[in-house]
């Protein structure tokens, strides 16, 4: 047995040292890159990064997504990002204003931008996925390089092996059950949770099963996606709180059905963007428009997730309890039979009307 880190190791030291402001060295057949967060990137490495790219003629660009180069009237010659030129005189606070579209309506003034086009743009993308999974705002500052692993193993920082990373983000981690207890709910003196950490490190997702229900039959079941201000402190922004309370209530009141509390806050771009989207909303964007802004697609959630922890509980069909189509379509796609979609209509508000709108109107919800 090897004591070396694999590839999965590698991505969750990569997703940690990004959140944490160190670069990451990507390296593969098409060349190797120097990558750092410009949400978290601080002053002195900025400075590191472009000396070297003075020194060594290498490329320092901002790569965006294409729905943030929309917004900032920037060219995606790249398709689905682009590659901003930085200007000689940018410094953090062009970077990140660049990066965050609080201020956009304050200050809309920041260009105009260069984009660059041409070559190959895989590390790049790479780049803004690993922002993605390390829940950051997807513009990662990208110095093409060929000395990058060199530099980066004498720095002592993450080197990642850009195919094997690729290939391993791609699929879906297998969650592991780590520990299940009794615990008597409102809903249920019956309840037991159920804990699972996925293989590649990242946060761990949680199954409420109420009663015993047998495995051989199509369970009662709903996938609910984290949300701390609607869940804890009983936001009237959404209907994540009423909604998860009655499928619990519903599965107490039939004796049996098991919940999956699945950590993707905000739609799988973390608690943090989700209160810059919430900002966004506040200047009178839809909570779609709001991700967009961001950098980010309308929801970034993986229910394959959801799929593996059924499975791995011995369920193979359910009767789910959901308004949104993708989660039937991608539990079909997983080999978890959907016998029956059970509705959820709760929790409208005044304050949620028009989010529950736009989720109906641009996410194909069935409200």
């Amino acid at each position: 047995m090897s004591l070396k880190p694999d590839i999965i190791h590698l991505l969750a030291r990569a997703r940690a040292d990004l959140a944490m402001g160190l670069p990451v060295a990507l390296s593969g057949a098409e060349g190797a890159a120097l990558v750092a967060a410009a949400e978290t990137i601080e002053a002195p490495r900025l400075a590191s990064l472009r000396a070297l790219a003075d020194e060594t003629g290498g490329a320092l660009s901002l790569a965006v997504t294409a729905r943030r180069a929309e917004t900032l009237k920037a060219r995606a010659y790249d398709n689905d990002l682009a590659r901003l030129v930085l200007p000689k005189d940018a410094d953090l606070k062009w970077i990140r204003a660049t990066a965050s579209p609080e201020d956009d309506l304050a200050q809309p003034m920041k260009g105009p931008f260069r984009s660059l086009r041409g070559g190959d743009v895989r590390l790049h993308r790479l780049a803004l996925s690993l922002a993605k999974a390390a829940r950051l705002l997807p513009a990662m500052l990208v110095l093409d390089w060929p000395g990058a692993p060199a530099a980066a193993r004498e720095a002592g920082l993450t080197i990642l092996p850009a195919e094997a990373a690729e290939a391993a983000m791609r699929l879906a981690s297998p969650p592991h059950g780590v520990v299940s207890a009794r615990v008597p709910i409102v809903a249920s003196q019956a309840g037991r949770v159920h804990v699972f950490r996925p293989e590649d490190g990242s946060e761990e997702h949680y199954a409420i099963e109420i009663g015993a229900p047998p495995r051989d039959k199509p369970v009662l079941a709903r996938l609910h996606s984290a949300c701390f201000t609607g869940d804890v402190l009983g936001s009237l922004k959404c209907d994540c709180g009423p909604q998860l309370n009655a499928a619990l209530m519903q599965m107490g009141a039939a004796g049996a059905g098991v919940l999956l509390y699945l950590n993707q806050e905000g739609r799988g771009i973390g608690l943090a963007n989700k209160m810059r989207a919430y900002s966004l909303q506040d200047q009178g964007f839809d909570t779609v428009e709001a991700n967009h802004r961001l950098g980010f697609e309308d929801d970034e959630r993986d229910f394959r997730i959801g799929a593996g922890i059924l499975r791995k509980m011995g369920f193979g069909a359910v009767r789910l309890m959901t308004n949104n189509p993708a989660k039937i379509e991608m539990m079909r796609r997983c080999g978890v039979e959907v016998t029956e979609r059970v509705p959820l209509m709760v929790g409208e508000t005044a304050q949620n009307r028009a989010y529950l709108a736009t989720k109906a109107r641009k996410s194909g919800h069935m409200l």
